[in-house]
C-alpha cells in the first residue's frame, strides 16, 4: 500500500518568494493589474494560453491519478461491503448537504431580492448555446454515459466518472485475485507515486497559469462587465462564504476541527483554483493532502472524484439564487410551489456538472427551462458576470469536498486524529510524499 508520510522532515524555514501559495496570490494580483490597465494585451490569445495551458496541465493526469488511487484503494480493503458501505454513506452525505445549499440560495434569494428594479433587457442570442445544451442534456442520458464506450476512450476524454467506475470495477478483480494480485497492486502503487511526482513539477507552473488566466478574464470581462450586477455578485459571494462558515463549520465542528484551520490547511489548492476558475485544477494535490491529513486512503479515493459531479455545493446555491434573481429582474413571480420545483430540478440538474467553467450555467439553463420557459432568455442578464460567479462555486466546490472526504472517513471510524490536529496546527508545513 502506498505510504504517505504524516510528518514533515526538519528543515529550515522556506524563503516567502519560494513558497507556493505566496507565488499564486502575487501572480493573481499581476494578473488582475494587467487586466485593468492593458486589456488589449491581457485578452492576446497567448495570454489566455497561459491559463488554459496549465488547466490542460493538470486534466492531463486527473484520470491516472483517480484510477491507481481507486483501484489501489479497492485492492488494499479485501472486504467488498465496505466499498459499498462507503458508498452509500458518501451519497447520503452528499444530498443533505446539498439540500442544505440550496435552500440557503433559495432564503437568501427570497431574503435579499437583488434583482428587482434591475432595467435590462436580455439578449435569448447570448445564451443559444447553452441553452441549447440544456434541453439535449436528459438525466438517463447522464447515467448512461457513466458507462464509457471504451476503458481507453474514458482515459483520452478524462471522464471523471467513466474512470472511476472503471478502476471500482478494477479495483474488485484485484481483491477477487488475491495474493496473484500483489505484484500489479505494487505496480499501481508506484505508477501512483511517478504520477505525483509529475503533478509536483507540474505544480511549479501554477502561478503562470494564474496570472494568465486572471488577466484575461479582468481583461476581456473587466470593470464594464459588472455594472450593476454587482449586487448579485456581493451576494453570492456572501451566501457562499456563509454556507462555507456555518454549514461545513458545523460539520467540521461534529468532527473535531476547524473550518477555518482547513481552509489555510488548503490554501495552496484555493488560491489555484480561484486564479484558474477550475476545481478540476486542484483536483489531485487536494486528494494526496487529505490522505496526508489522516483521511482513509479508500474514502478520499472514493468520495473526492465522485463528490466532483454530486456534491457541488457551489454550483447548487449558484443555480437556486441566479434562477431567483433573473425572475425578480424579469418581473416574473415564482410560487411556492415553482420554488420548491428549483429546489427538486436543481438537485437533478447539478449532478454531473464539473468543476469547469460554464458547466454552471449549463445547469442553470436545465433548471430554468423546467421551471418556468419564461426565464431562460433572462440567463443573458447573468452571462456577463458568469465568469467572476464559477470562481466561486469552484472554491465552494473543493472545499465541500475536502470535508465530504473527512466526514465520510469520520463516519466509517478511518480518521487518523492525532495526525488530522497535527496537520491542521502546522499549516505552513509542506508535506512530502514518501517514495520508499
Amino acid at each position: 500500500m502506498t505510504t504517505m508520510a504524516t510528518a514533515a522532515p526538519a528543515r529550515a524555514s522556506q524563503a516567502w518568494y519560494k513558497i507556493l501559495y505566496v507565488q499564486v496570490l502575487i501572480a493573481i494580483l499581476l494578473g488582475a493589474m494587467v487586466g485593468c490597465l492593458w486589456p488589449s494585451v491581457a485578452t492576446n490569445d497567448w495570454v489566455k494560453a497561459l491559463g488554459d495551458g496549465f488547466i490542460k496541465l493538470i486534466k492531463m493526469v486527473i484520470a491516472p491519478i483517480i484510477f491507481c488511487t481507486v483501484t489501489s484503494g479497492i485492492a488494499h480493503i479485501q472486504d467488498a461491503k465496505k466499498v459499498g458501505r462507503v458508498g452509500v454513506k458518501a451519497l447520503v452525505y452528499f444530498e443533505i448537504v446539498s439540500s442544505f445549499a440550496l435552500v440557503l440560495g433559495l432564503l437568501m434569494g427570497n431574503l435579499v431580492q437583488i434583482g428587482h428594479g434591475l432595467a435590462v433587457k436580455p439578449d435569448a442570442a447570448a445564451v443559444a448555446n447553452y441553452v441549447k445544451q440544456a434541453e439535449a442534456s436528459k438525466t438517463v442520458d447522464f447515467f448512461l454515459n457513466i458507462i464509457p464506450d471504451t476503458v481507453v476512450g474514458a482515459f483520452a476524454r478524462g471522464d471523471v466518472l467513466q474512470v472511476l467506475l472503471f478502476a471500482i470495477l478494477f479495483g474488485f478483480s484485484l481483491m477477487a485475485l488475491g495474493s496473484r494480485g500483489e505484484r500489479l497492486r505494487g505496480m499501481i502503487d508506484d505508477v501512483a507515486h511517478a504520477v505525483f511526482g509529475v503533478i509536483a513539477i507540474i505544480m511549479k507552473a501554477a502561478p503562470i497559469g494564474a496570472f494568465g488566466a486572471m488577466a484575461f478574464t479582468i481583461g476581456k470581462f473587466g470593470p464594464a462587465a459588472l455594472g450593476n450586477l454587482i449586487g448579485l455578485i456581493a451576494l453570492f459571494y456572501a451566501t457562499a462564504a456563509l454556507f462555507v462558515v456555518v454549514v461545513l463549520g458545523l460539520i467540521a465542528r461534529l468532527i473535531g476541527f476547524s473550518i477555518f484551520k482547513f481552509i489555510v490547511y488548503i490554501k495552496d489548492e484555493i488560491l489555484i483554483v480561484l486564479g484558474t476558475s477550475s476545481s478540476e485544477s486542484a483536483l489531485p494535490q487536494l486528494m494526496e493532502k487529505l490522505e496526508r491529513l489522516g483521511c482513509s486512503k479508500p474514502v478520499v479515493g472514493l468520495v473526492v472524484p465522485t463528490g466532483y459531479s454530486f456534491n457541488l455545493d457551489g454550483t447548487n446555491i449558484y443555480m437556486t439564487l441566479a434562477t431567483l434573481f433573473i425572475a425578480q429582474a424579469l418581473g416574473v413571480d415564482l410560487t411556492f410551489g415553482q420554488q420548491l420545483t428549483i429546489l427538486l430540478v436543481a438537485m437533478l440538474t447539478s449532478k454531473g456538472a464539473s468543476g469547469v467553467t460554464g458547466a454552471g450555467f449549463i445547469t442553470l439553463a436545465a433548471t430554468l427551462s423546467v421551471v418556468n420557459p419564461a426565464l431562460v432568455p433572462g440567463m443573458a442578464i447573468v452571462f456577463s458576470i458568469d465568469k467572476f460567479m464559477s470562481e466561486v462555486r469552484a472554491l465552494t466546490n473543493i472545499t465541500g469536498n475536502g470535508i465530504a472526504a473527512v466526514f465520510v472517513s469520520w463516519w466509517e471510524d478511518e480518521l487518523e486524529h492525532a495526525t488530522l490536529q497535527a496537520r491542521l496546527n502546522q499549516p505552513n508545513v509542506s508535506p512530502t510524499i514518501d517514495t520508499r
